[in-house]
């Protein structure tokens, strides 16, 4: 493995130390070899371009280190993130498997490894390891999950406030671990800014920096760089309806 961007670059599937604990990476030791020969491992930086909306499908990324936001932009130029990836994710699966455009845009939110499949390879190494149809079922299951999450959230949520509270809530569930931190507190690294967060949440981003100050105001919230300390969940939680 070769250092870069201050991680380390997983060069070989059959030796990452994170396979156990990423969705679509615990393959079969068959399958796991087969993937180590089809394969392309690039390095992508901060704000890079994976896939385009509406790009014709040329394959599908496997996010092994970093983040990506997928998201969507009408005719208008009104966007909206649809989830954020995290490693060990598959994205372009739809659109390879259908062979339709990408749904959606992916870029990165960090410096990020992913290992590119073409199309062509991507199908054959379906159809030949059983275990490789069961990992993308979860991955389209995990995606349709989410799609209901979002629905959910912007159509039952009542105001902004409890949108951006469970926004929160949801990032709290994958703390950090950082040096003096508070008993009693989480922490979160959050690497969207607060435009982003608007279109995560449907909302301007006016709103989402009038949120955030009136939650560090009452205490609930203290941000420090990309480190952002929940000092209150249960008063979060109390926002949230649905």
């Amino acid at each position: 493995m070769s250092p870069a961007y201050d991680f380390h670059i997983i060069e070989d599937c059959l030796k990452c130390q994170f396979r156990e604990d990423r969705l679509f990476c615990t393959l079969s030791l068959p399958a796991l070899k087969a993937l180590q020969q089809i394969k392309a491992t690039a390095v992508y930086p901060k704000g890079a371009l994976l896939c385009l909306e509406g790009q014709a499908p040329r394959g599908a990324f496997v996010l092994c280190t970093g983040r990506a936001k997928l998201s969507t932009t009408s005719a208008e130029g009104k966007s909206i993130i649809l989830r954020v990836a995290e490693p060990g994710e598959v994205l372009g699966l739809t659109a390879i498997l259908a062979n339709t455009p990408y749904e959606a845009t992916v870029e990165t939110l960090e410096p990020t490894q992913a290992n590119f499949i073409s199309q062509s390879d991507f199908l054959r190494f379906l159809e030949k390891y059983p275990d490789v149809g069961m990992k993308v079922a979860q991955q389209l299951t995990h995606n349709c999950k989410c799609a209901y999450e979002e629905i959910r959230s912007l159509g039952l949520s009542t105001s902004a406030p409890e949108k951006i509270a469970k926004l929160l809530l949801k990032w709290a569930e994958h703390p950090v671990n950082v040096p003096k931190k508070k008993s009693g507190e989480v922490a979160v690294r959050v690497t969207l800014t607060q435009e982003e967060i608007a279109q995560f949440v449907g909302t301007s981003r006016e709103t989402v920096s009038r949120t955030l100050g009136d939650f560090k105001k009452k205490g609930w919230l203290r941000i420090k760089g990309a480190t952002w300390h929940i000092v209150d969940r249960s008063a979060l939680e109390k926002m949230v309806t649905t």
